[in-house]
């Protein structure tokens, strides 16, 4: 089922669509009333128009010129992933008579490129490198829009608070940095009214989605510049690089690290013990002996004690999906979600970290309704048996892909003993983890051996 948000104003005639938002666009810039079937997007966005007494006959100012301009884009981030926008992207604007544009964080235009007409029409509008199209500067529209607010927007015509903008239709996505999960720019394909459909915004969603990942890999790891670093997701026993020493840690050991990764302030004994060993009646002694070991191994410049913690803060690879996962970067996140986090640990704190992460990864997923996200999951080993998410993406798909998604929820459901009409849930049991099975035992597929 798609987002109701997406519904064309108007119903699918271009011509109805154009006189209702044009009659919606007057009576909101007239007194203020927001009339049906104006979507609560374009509603908030006008509503910060008007607050900012932007006037619906603005229009846009250059801001950079050559070769200031080239000079900045030479240095910008997004920089690094123009080919693939152009790969991505080109094609689909020159055939269509589109354009793809390109963003920064402030609404700045860095590129503007596409089919020659349609380039020479968009240059007498403004819309061209270098010219500020923030939603404070040119009112709603998709590329300014999706920065101010960090999500995807789609605009159809009038629904711009600019009325020289009206005869357009644009689609934008915002492009997050894969190392904080702040917001880099957007890209944006503007053209007339054959973008306007939901597939439009899917579409750059798709290409956002695939900067962020290519972003990622185009970064330089930890260990290569330098930095400490913990390697513990789908793996058993954990990778740390530590003072440009790489160590292969023992299960132990390397629950004791991840657990101090994710609590920088320390741990005192009891708070550490209570972490590791299900069984309370395990002597202190024995954990201290652990951490004996342990210090011996990294060095006794590196663990302190009282309480135990890490000389400085210790990047983890799980640390880094929960701040990318909690800045709504949810591309950069799984780009390094390589699986649960040491999936054979029955260590009480490292099963908490692990739910935590997988449940909030997972969530993350379905709420972005993202077919290419959908797929990554359901296509890796932690997310073969999800139903969930195998229902989430056979809504996302167009009708035509759904039938083996919907047959693989059947199979699931069959499997788990839930009702084919269930819930969102894994099978019938409530709060159940990633790969949960009834019962609530979760079974975690163990790495391949490297």
């Amino acid at each position: 089922m798609g987002d109701p948000s997406l519904a064309l104003p108007g119903g699918a005639d271009p011509a109805e669509r154009t006189r209702v938002l044009r009659r919606a666009h007057a009576a909101f810039t007239e007194d203020g009333r927001v009339e049906a079937p104006v979507r609560a997007v374009i509603a908030k966005s006008w509503r910060r128009c008007a607050r900012a007494r932007l006037s619906p006959e603005c229009a846009p100012r250059l801001e950079l010129a050559e070769p200031e301009l080239g000079a900045y884009r030479a240095q910008h981030p997004l920089a690094r992933v123009m080919p693939l926008f152009r790969d991505l992207v080109g094609a689909f604007a020159a055939h269509g008579a589109h354009l793809l544009a390109v963003c920064d964080a402030r609404g700045g235009l860095l590129w503007v490129e596409g089919e020659p007409a349609t380039l020479r029409r968009a240059e007498r509008l403004g819309f061209v490198p270098g010219a500020r199209w923030a939603e404070s500067t040119m009112g709603t529209n998709a590329p300014g829009t999706a920065v101010a607010v960090g999500q995807p927007v789609q605009v159809f015509g009038a629904e711009h608070f600019s009325r020289r903008v009206h005869p357009w239709t644009c689609a934008a996505a915002p492009v997050r940095d894969p190392g904080t999960g702040r917001v880099l720019g957007a890209v944006d394909i503007t053209g007339g009214d054959g973008l306007a459909h939901p597939h439009s915004l899917a579409f750059v969603q798709a290409v956002a989605r695939a900067a962020e990942t290519q972003l990622a890999l185009l970064a330089p790891e930890p260990a290569a510049a330098g930095h400490d670093h913990l390697t513990a997701l789908g793996r058993d026993e954990a990778l740390l690089v530590l003072g440009g020493r790489r160590l292969a840690l023992g299960r132990r050991h390397s629950e004791i690290v991840t657990l101090l990764a994710h609590h920088p302030e320390g741990l005192s004994g009891e708070e550490l013990a209570y972490a590791l060993y299900a069984d309370e009646s395990v002597p202190a002694v024995t954990l201290r002996a652990e951490m004996s070991r342990l210090r011996a191994l990294l060095g006794a410049e590196h663990l302190l004690s009282r309480p135990y913690r890490t000389a400085a803060p210790l990047e983890a690879d799980s640390t880094a999906v929960i701040r990318h996962l909690a800045a709504g970067a949810v591309s950069a996140a799984l780009a390094r979600y390589a699986g649960p986090l040491l999936p054979s640990s029955t260590a009480p704190g490292i099963v908490r970290l692990r739910r935590r992460i997988e449940d909030q990864a997972r969530a993350a997923v379905i709420a972005r309704a993202d077919r290419g996200l959908l797929t990554d999951w359901v296509c890796a080993p932690w997310g073969a048996d999800d139903p969930a998410v195998w229902r989430a993406l056979a809504e996302a798909l167009p009708p035509e892909g759904r039938p083996a998604a919907l047959a693989r929820v059947r199979t699931l459901d069959a499997e788990l003993g839930a009702a084919p009409e269930a819930g969102h849930g894994r099978g019938a049991a409530p709060g159940a983890g990633i790969g949960a099975r009834p019962g609530g035992r979760a079974t975690h597929p163990q790495p391949a051996p490297s």
